[in-house]
């Protein structure tokens, strides 16, 4: 089926995907508006604005929101990440047209009522004091920090004096800027008549009007070492390195070594790491982007007797790759790609937020058949020569737990 897009006069763009096996219909607002455009004194506005917009849009309060979407059994959620907020649902492709109105409203309308900032602040507050208990994402989020350019690095969740700062002016004045049609993407996937999506959703968003809105400027990755003391019997180990971004002519051949390092019981970080010396009780490796620089991620939770060893072994693997890969790992990877795709599929929220995804990174849509030809391109010599081109160097360490550990000489 085509995949069909169309830019608004305003910048608005939508893309959207026919997936008529199905009955039902999935979107993925991306709004140009994430963690990146928080200033240093308001770290989280982007994550409070979000959460404000839920609490009553148009003439609908926060609980009549809610209902007029499970009533029109909408499966909705919301996320900020980095660069954007999301707003994604999926439902029957018959009330499509019902809920993109709610969605307008929510983009163009929000209410912010001044009585509930206080409430959408302890919710944005006890977010990011769940971190503390969760810490293997609160080593992840420090290694962002220091490996990417600021503020490409900065968390959602911010901190607390920028939290506790927070003005509804603030929040009004960071929707309107940031809240725009001119960087609005709307992905659209499952069932749906082309014409009359692209009419309706020229009615209802042809008339937001553009504003200047400018996006942060790219900065280059940085070598981050750091450790976190924590009164904990674990220690969480974080390693990042530099990669092809998703919109590089390279990224499939980074992503394929990616996955022979990290990709499934088979991988070489879980069999040398976990299975063969037993010195983890989880590792892994993924690849992340932002438009213009991408980067690998490693995680590995372990004793803290035995973390200096897991992260020698980490840093070994990794520098290993340079050396290649083999065949029959490159095999597995495929039969797991070729899995993932069929799976994609079946879904159509995963897709619209894929498209969505893809506009943003390409200005332009791969469709499932090309990502499969992509992957079946894949050879041993095609990824061994990227990684004689770009091998795994100038690793960002950071370590949290009882004791700081030593990142092997000519590794850092």
């Amino acid at each position: 089926m085509p995949i069909y897009q169309h830019i608004y006069e305003n910048g608005f763009t939508l893309v959207a995907e026919p997936m008529q096996s199905l009955e039902s219909v999935a979107f993925a607002f991306l709004v140009p508006l994430g963690s990146a455009y928080d200033s240093a004194s308001r770290a989280g506005l982007a994550n409070v604005v979000c959460e404000m917009t839920l609490r009553g849009c148009g003439e609908r309060d926060s609980r009549q929101f809610v209902m007029d979407l499970e009533g029109l059994g909408v499966e909705s959620g919301e996320s900020v990440s980095v660069s954007h907020t999301c707003f994604r649902g999926a439902m029957l492709s018959t009330h499509l047209a019902d809920v993109l109105p709610i969605y307008r409203d929510v983009l163009l309308h929000a209410r912010f009522p001044e009585d509930e900032l206080e409430a959408g602040r302890q919710v944005a507050v006890q977010e990011l004091r769940a971190v503390d208990d969760d810490l293997s994402q609160k080593v992840m989020m420090e290694l962002r920090r220091g490996h990417y350019p600021e503020p490409w690095g900065q968390s959602h969740q911010g901190d607390i004096d920028g939290l506790m700062g927070i003005t509804m002016e603030d929040v009004c004045s960071q929707y309107a800027g940031g809240y725009r049609p001119n960087g609005t993407i709307l992905g659209v996937a499952g069932q749906f008549d082309w014409d009359q999506l692209k009419d309706l959703v020229g009615e209802l968003f042809g008339e937001w009007q553009m504003s200047s809105w400018e996006e942060p400027a790219a900065g280059m990755l940085k070598v981050h070492h750091a450790h976190l003391a924590c009164e904990s019997n674990q220690t969480h180990i974080a390693v990042a390195y530099p990669s092809a971004p998703y919109s590089h002519e390279d990224y499939f051949q980074a992503w394929g070594s990616v996955g022979v390092l990290s990709g499934g019981s088979s991988s070489r970080l879980f069999m040398e790491v976990r299975e063969k010396r037993g010195l983890c009780y989880s590792v892994a490796a993924t690849s992340r982007s932002l438009k213009h620089c991408g980067s690998v991620f490693c995680h590995a939770g372990t004793r803290a007797d035995r973390a200096q060893e897991t992260l020698d072994v980490m840093l070994a693997e990794i520098v290993r790759l340079a050396a290649g890969i083999e065949a029959d790992e490159l095999d597995r990877l495929k039969a797991r790609m070729k899995s993932s795709l069929i799976m994609a599929q079946e879904s159509s929220m995963a897709r619209a937020a894929a498209i969505a995804k893809d506009w943003y990174y390409l200005n332009r849509v791969r469709t499932l058949e090309e990502i499969g030809q992509l992957v079946d391109a894949l050879t041993p010599e095609s990824i061994n020569a990227y990684l004689k081109k770009c091998p795994p160097k100038q690793f960002s360490v950071v370590t949290l737990g009882l004791e700081a550990l030593e990142v092997s000489v000519g590794v850092s």
